[in-house]
Order: C-alpha cells, then sequence, then structure tokens
C-alpha cells in the first residue's frame, strides 16, 4: 500500500508540473468516451443498446475536434468553451440521433467555472445550460421532454456547479496558506525585533556598568599618581577607592553575564538589582573622586522594579559624565520627584568644561557629541532606556554654564513587572 500510494503521489506531482500533458491525457480520454457513447442507441428499454448503430463521419469530425480544443482549456477556457458548445449545437442541428460532443462542453464548462469568478460562472453558464438544452429540444426527433435533453441541462449545470466549487476551494486553501506565510513571516520578524532589543539592552547595561566605575578608577588612579610622591596616605585612600570601585565593576558584570550565560528561564540573581535604594552608595562613590553631589527625593511609595532600575541609571550616567566633563570645581545636584502618575529624575551641573572641551560640557557631555565623548553611547543609551518604559528624557546645556538632563518616567512600568519591595522611597534632602 506504501508504494502503491507512493507512486501515486510521484504521479500527482509529475501531472501538476505538466498541465499540458494532463489536459492532452484528458482530451484523449473525453474522445475514447465520446466514440464509444455514439455506439451506443437509447433505445426505448430499460437502458442503452450497443451495436445497433454507428457514428457518422461527420460525428466522428466533429468529436475528434472537441477534443483537441480539450487541450488548450486551461489556456483559453473561454474560446474552448465556445469551440466546444458550437460543435455540441452542430451535432445537434445536423444529427439524428446525436453523438455526446456534449460531453466536451461539459468539460470545457467545468475549467471555465473553476477558474474565473462567480457572477462570470453564473451568466456563462446559464448561457452555455440553456443554449445546448434547448438546442436539444428543438433539433432533435425525441420529444423535449425526454430524459437525454434533461440529460444536457443537468450535466452542464453540475459542471458549473462543480467548477465553482473547486474554485472557492482553492481560493480559501490559498487563503489559509497565505494566512500562515504572512504569520511566519511576523514570527520571524518579532524574533528578529526581540532579539535586537534584547543586543540593546545588554549593550545599555553592560555601558552603563563599565562607564561608571572604569571612569571613578581612571580618576582615582590619576590622583594617585598625582600625590604618591609627596602625600601616600591619599594616594593609599585613593587606590583604596580604585578597589572598591573595580570590585564594585565585576561583581556587576559577573551577575551581567551569568544570566546571559543561563538556560532558559534565568533564576531570581542572589543579590538585588541596583535601584534607588542603593543611591546613597553610588552618590559616596562620586564624592570619593572628588565630586559634590547633593540630592533631593521627594516620593512615599516605592518606584516599580523597571522605573526604578531606570532612574538609577541615569543618575548614574549622568553623573559619570559630570565627573569626566564638565571639569575642576564642578557640582552636581540630583532630584528625584513623584509628581501625579510620574517620576521625574533630574540632574544638574555647574561644569565649565574641561580642557579642549567648550563650555558647557556636563551631565551628559555636550549637544554635539550625544554621549559620553564623540561616537559615545551614553545619552542615546539613557534615552533608549526611558523611551522603552514609555518617557521622555531632554538633554542640554544650562543658562549661564553647566549641563541638565531631565528624564520622566511614568510609575506604571510598561513592562508590567512587580514593585520590587525594599525600593527605596520617602521624602527629605542629604548633602
Amino acid at each position: 500500500m506504501t508504494t502503491l500510494s507512493s507512486g501515486f503521489a510521484r504521479a500527482r506531482r509529475w501531472l501538476r508540473d505538466h498541465p499540458l500533458a494532463f489536459d492532452a491525457a484528458l482530451a484523449l480520454g473525453a474522445l475514447v468516451a465520446m466514440i464509444g457513447g455514439s455506439f451506443a442507441d437509447p433505445g426505448t428499454g430499460h437502458g442503452p443498446t450497443f451495436g445497433t448503430r454507428t457514428p457518422e463521419p461527420l460525428s466522428v469530425l466533429l468529436m475528434v475536434l472537441a477534443a483537441l480544443a480539450l487541450v488548450l482549456r486551461r489556456r483559453r477556457p473561454m474560446a474552448v468553451l465556445a469551440a466546444t458548445g458550437f460543435l455540441s449545437a452542430t451535432e445537434y442541428v445536423l444529427m439524428d440521433p446525436p453523438a455526446p460532443v456534449v460531453m466536451s462542453a461539459v468539460i470545457a464548462l467545468y475549467t471555465v467555472a473553476s477558474r474565473t469568478d462567480r457572477p462570470t460562472t453564473w451568466r456563462v453558464g446559464l448561457l452555455t445550460m440553456g443554449g445546448l438544452t434547448g438546442a436539444a429540444m428543438v433539433f432533435g426527433s425525441t420529444p423535449w421532454y425526454s430524459q437525454e435533453n434533461f440529460g444536457v441541462f443537468a450535466w452542464t449545470g453540475l459542471a458549473g456547479a462543480a467548477g465553482d466549487a473547486v474554485r472557492s476551494r482553492r481560493a480559501f486553501v490559498d487563503a489559509i496558506r497565505e494566512r500562515a506565510e504572512r504569520a511566519e513571516r511576523t514570527r520571524e520578524e518579532e524574533a528578529r525585533r526581540r532579539v535586537a532589543e534584547e543586543r540593546l539592552r545588554i549593550a545599555r547595561d553592560l555601558h552603563d556598568v563599565v562607564a561608571h566605575h572604569i571612569a571613578l578608577v581612571n580618576v582615582q588612579a590619576g590622583v594617585a599618581a598625582h600625590v604618591m610622591d609627596k602625600r601616600p596616605d591619599q594616594a593609599k585612600e585613593a587606590l583604596a577607592h580604585v578597589r572598591d570601585a573595580s570590585r564594585s565593576a565585576l561583581n556587576e558584570l559577573r551577575v551581567t553575564v551569568g544570566l546571559l550565560r543561563q538556560q532558559g528561564d534565568p533564576e531570581a540573581p542572589t543579590e538585588p538589582a541596583p535601584g534607588l535604594a542603593v543611591l546613597g552608595e553610588l552618590v559616596t562613590t562620586f564624592r570619593n573622586a572628588g565630586l559634590p553631589v547633593e540630592v533631593a527625593r521627594a516620593y512615599r511609595d516605592p518606584l516599580p522594579a523597571a522605573v526604578d532600575l531606570a532612574a538609577y541609571r541615569v543618575i548614574q550616567e549622568a553623573l559619570t559624565n559630570v565627573r569626566k566633563h564638565a571639569g575642576a570645581g564642578a557640582k552636581a545636584e540630583v532630584s528625584v520627584v513623584r509628581v501625579g502618575a510620574t517620576a521625574e529624575v533630574t540632574v544638574l551641573d555647574n561644569g565649565r568644561g574641561s580642557a579642549g572641551r567648550p563650555a558647557g560640557s556636563g551631565a551628559a557631555g555636550t549637544a554635539a557629541d550625544d554621549g559620553l565623548d564623540s561616537g559615545g553611547h551614553g545619552l542615546v543609551g539613557m534615552r533608549e532606556r526611558v523611551t522603552a518604559l514609555g518617557g521622555a528624557l531632554t538633554a542640554g546645556p544650562r543658562y549661564g554654564g553647566g549641563f541638565r538632563v531631565h528624564a520622566i518616567l511614568p510609575v506604571e512600568a510598561r513592562t508590567g513587572e512587580p514593585e520590587r519591595p525594599g525600593t527605596a522611597g520617602g521624602t527629605g534632602f542629604c548633602r
């Protein structure tokens, strides 16, 4: 049975790939059936009788021409239907009893119905049914109500209905296939979009961790090198800050890389994600690096986890850029305020720019740089992080010098993450 079914499948595929060969075989089969039917005499008894009549040469010619026309039924369906209909009507007019040339018209009508729309099928089908049935009733020797005449009506109507049903099924299957292909393309596009978003998220996290800690390490290492000979105690303190900053960087990198290496759904991290709860520790590291920072917070309820992390990263990136670019003697102010359904994070500095940089370089570098420095991604990363939550971020020079970073974050996180217990909250001002 398996061999037989595979053989049928191969034959079906071959015929589908060679439609002209299939139509030629169909035309040959129709010719054999028409010639075989022309030897049958309907009679008046219980069914037809064979051997009592033979087809006329003209009937044979008409059947051959009708069969030849069927070879082109896919390429010229309307022309083939018109030709076979004309040959069938000619047979009814000239021959009595007629040969079954109308069989070719039935096949041609089915082809038209299966390859055109429904209104065309109705018009052409009714015209064919009426024309051939009328020719059989008017020119035949049998009474108009004979079963042979109504058989013409029934077979032509059945051909039109069958062709329309096949066309509807093909359209349905094509629609299902098209929807499946569109859904597959949508899934692939969604997967690529998710991969791109995940790459951006990882890049932002790594940038925030590395840029902040390496900037502090660079500053403290420079201080240690400057005072090594004259003030060894201060150099030792600076090196201790270098050690603390590098340890913090390694810990955060270890957590990030560990999450990336996990298979399936990552487990809960052993350490809490950074947030405003550890803002004091973040500010302390900048103060130890020589940057005076004032912090003001005004909110009661803890912020959602995603908003809390975004606010922390914005403050971290902005203060890192203040330390790198604001110049000597710069001060920074940080405020986190709950305003209605949003949380506003603001970082200000009064820096005049480091050597070689224009005045106004501060919390996020110059406006032309749009990042940490030329070709950097600091401000871009902050904008992406804030925009991902449905918020907005603005950054630019302040009037009179300095720089300002202002982020507006919706308190209802778009990601729908649950609020993390223990997130810092409250109202106060600290120096």
